[in-house]
């Protein structure tokens, strides 16, 4: 059996492609926010949070490769490599980025037929819900909010997902920004000056309050508030870089902005 025998993953992404691939035996540890597949909580031991771990509880599970993911992580990062351990570290912030991760992984695992199916089973559906989207009335502008004190637009991949999904990113300028801080929209009435005709909550590690949305000065002048196009996606499911981001939250776009073009159709048909 060749390749690293006990990986220590320290985001959830990278714990959720080694299932999908069938190497979860090479697991060690994951990260305590991973949620896909709801089995690995059972079927492994949590060894870190995300932005903060016990460097201690990682060495113990005797890693001899570790995953992490960002600048988010790089103090732990330089704790595990001045302990001896070999580490790598995923930095994807696009929907190419998280298939070029799949890949990479794949091979590290040598598992490159597998990582090669997964990565073309995702853009089939990627390719499916693009030619759906051709058959909207018309391109919906979506405010994908990621957090709300402050405001926070959708990361690069959401913005691309709302793209091929048939939607319009409002904030589309801030979603290469790699951090949460330059994706603040300091302004909130600069979203009501961009008039979405949906809004999508998804803050990151907390429920989404729709009632909160609707209190918000000046904000009954959106379209989307005024015709109920209010909406959440789990933050699991959209917000952490790998296949479930796609496989879900992709399609939970899709359903969002093609149940938005229903009701135009609707809407048009009795006016």
């Amino acid at each position: 059996m060749s390749g690293p025998q006990r990986i220590a993953c320290l985001s959830a992404e990278t714990t959720e492609v080694l299932y999908l691939l069938n190497q979860q035996y090479r697991i060690a540890g994951i990260s305590g926010f991973s949620t896909h597949p709801a089995r690995a909580k059972r079927e492994k031991p949590k060894i870190a949070a995300f932005s903060s771990a016990n460097i201690e509880k990682i060495l113990a599970v005797e890693p001899d490769l570790v995953l992490a993911f960002s600048n988010l992580q790089a103090d732990i990062v330089a704790s595990l490599v001045k302990a001896g351990l070999e580490v790598h570290v995923f930095n994807q912030r696009s929907i190419d980025g998280i298939l070029d991760m799949i890949l990479t992984l794949g091979q590290l695992v040598h598992a490159q037929a597998e990582a090669q199916a997964l990565v073309t089973e995702l853009q089939t559906l990627m390719d499916q819900v693009a030619a759906q989207a051709e058959f909207l009335p018309r391109a919906p502008k979506v405010y994908f909010e990621e957090w709300n004190q402050p405001l926070i637009s959708g990361i690069g991949w959401v913005s691309e997902m709302i793209t091929l999904a048939g939607g319009i990113d409002c904030f589309a300028e801030l979603a290469s920004a790699q951090s949460a801080k330059q994706r603040v929209i300091a302004d909130p009435d600069e979203v009501i000056r961009r008039q979405p005709d949906i809004i999508i909550g998804s803050w990151c590690g907390k429920k989404f309050q729709p009632e909160q949305v609707l209190a918000r000065p000046g904000w009954g002048e959106i379209p989307a508030v005024q015709s109920g196009q209010i909406h959440e996606i789990k933050s699991a499911d959209i917000l952490q870089p790998g296949p479930a981001a796609i496989r879900l939250g992709l399609k939970a776009l899709q359903s969002i902005i093609q149940r938005w073009g229903v009701q135009q159709a609707h809407s048009k048909h009795w006016s």
